[in-house]
């Protein structure tokens, strides 16, 4: 039996863990195969938040489970669904699109690891996504540009050279809030329920990258919505979709 540990840097509202970190550093857990060159892809895995991702708190992994006092937290699975990109944005574009950045007017969670204004540089990602233009099937996008700092670096390393890059954990984490930015959340207060990734190759430290977002529909409390991270070639990195749930902002005060 493994254990997951969310450490308070990567909470997302301030007492609990960003779901898009909880949910890779979960899926890292799993039993598979990492790639052992950068043509080699991990698998796409689902994951399902049950509730709020307790901070510092140890929980048991079992059968991709994990566990708090209060009951499931996470559940992984490995899938076979097929992610589709986001349509990308330039690196120019994104840069521009920052500046118009929602939440640095009004953000609901400015402790968020990801997207938090109230974050430092080398502390959180700082990932601002704003507006861009609409997709060629007329699908809201937003985007934003983003260079993995040194501290996010993983521990270990997964490839065989000598490059450094992003945990997996931190790669779903740039792949999160970005779906929320896209959908509604500058309407209602949503929290992630679900996310499903797929990480193609992990983002290279100091390296430019885009984060873009797009909206694919809402029904009742969900909110539908996708995310792609590329490279400063222009290649997918990694890709994700998200399911948000609108809840009672008396519950996150």
């Amino acid at each position: 039996m493994s254990e997951l540990l969310v450490p308070r840097r990567f909470c997302g509202p301030t007492s609990s863990g960003n779901g898009g970190w909880t949910a890779g550093a979960l899926a890292a857990l799993l039993d598979h195969d990492g790639p052992d060159d950068h043509a080699a892809a991990w698998p796409t895995v689902r994951v399902t938040l049950r509730r709020p991702p307790p901070l510092d708190v140890p929980m048991p992994v079992s059968g991709g489970v994990a566990t708090s006092e209060q009951g499931e937290v996470a559940a992984a699975e490995v899938v076979a669904d097929e992610l589709t990109a986001v349509e990308p944005v330039s690196w120019g574009a994104a840069t521009d699109a920052a500046a118009t950045y929602p939440g640095l007017t009004s953000h609901p969670f400015p402790t968020c690891f990801a997207c938090g204004t109230g974050r430092e540089e080398g502390d959180g990602l700082r990932i601002f996504p704003g507006p861009v233009e609409d997709d060629s099937e007329g699908r809201t996008r937003v985007a934003a540009p983003w260079t993995p700092h040194p501290s996010v670096a993983e521990d270990f390393h997964t490839y065989g050279d000598d490059v450094r890059r992003a945990s997996i954990a931190v790669m779903w984490a740039a792949l999160d809030c970005v779906g929320g930015w896209a959908g509604d959340l500058t309407e209602r207060l949503m929290v992630l329920g679900r996310i499903t990734a797929r990480v193609d190759t992990l983002p290279v430290i100091g390296e430019p990258h885009v984060v873009v977002g797009g909206a694919c529909g809402s029904e009742g409390r969900k909110t539908f919505t996708a995310a792609s991270l590329y490279d400063a070639d222009g290649r997918v990195v990694g890709a994700a979709e998200h399911v948000w749930i609108a809840v009672d902002p008396a519950d996150f005060a």
